[in-house]
């Protein structure tokens, strides 16, 4: 994976080699991080969407989870699981339903930008909400065994990472290092949508980015 960015505040995505992330490092050998994923943090630091809180890019093409300080220093990357349903958008009543009550076509992981934060859940205690409105949290996986959820994670490909009914799971490990104190205070978490364009899902840096190509090719 290569990422880097430039001091002052001022971001840039860049070619850094086979620099080393750091030991939080757990994505699958050899997985690349989309360029979308890379440009999107550069631009979130450069025009400082996050105000100063820690944020995620989370791409659930490629099943991957960056998370990154108030900073702008990347803390950690990993795969993570999402909903089995591919699709940008909550159906509307599904916050309210039981996990079992959920129809397999709306077990959806929303897109977009969230600003979410710690706070209290029905029956699962204290979570981290990306969004509590559409009932999205992250958190680490469920050890239930038909499904496989470790071995998923596990797996060198984002192709069986969808089972679950919307949340992000994480494994527990980044979770507790990586997820929890990063995001204690709160914090922004950009999803990259399965089939919304960017233009839909993140306007801004839809714009910026047609910006900065136009520019390029004068």
């Amino acid at each position: 994976m290569a990422l880097a960015f430039a001091t002052l505040g001022v971001a840039q995505a860049e070619d850094v080699g086979a620099q080393p992330l750091s030991a939080a490092d757990q994505l699958p050998p050899d997985q690349e991080v989309s360029a979308t994923a890379i440009e999107l943090a550069g631009w979130v630091l450069a025009s400082r969407d996050a105000h100063g809180y820690p944020f995620a890019i989370i791409d659930k093409a490629r099943a991957q989870i960056l998370v990154f300080g108030a900073n702008g220093r990347l803390r950690g990357a990993a795969p993570g699981l999402f909903g089995s349903a591919r699709g940008d958008h909550i159906a509307p009543g599904v916050a309210g339903l039981a996990l079992s009550e959920i129809p397999g076509r709306d077990r959806t992981t929303p897109a977009g930008r969230f600003v979410g934060g710690y706070g209290p859940s029905i029956d699962a205690g204290r979570v981290l909400w990306v969004d509590y409105d559409s009932a999205v949290s992250i958190h680490p996986i469920a050890m239930v065994p038909r499904e496989r959820r470790a071995e998923r994670l596990a797996s060198p490909t984002p192709e069986d990472n969808r089972i679950t009914h919307g949340c992000i799971n994480v494994s527990p490990e980044f979770y507790e290092r990586i997820i929890q104190p990063t995001f204690a205070r709160g914090g922004v978490f950009y999803i990259l949508p399965d089939r919304d364009t960017l233009e839909e899902t993140f306007p801004d840096f839809a714009q910026s980015r047609a910006a900065s190509a136009q520019r390029a090719s004068r």
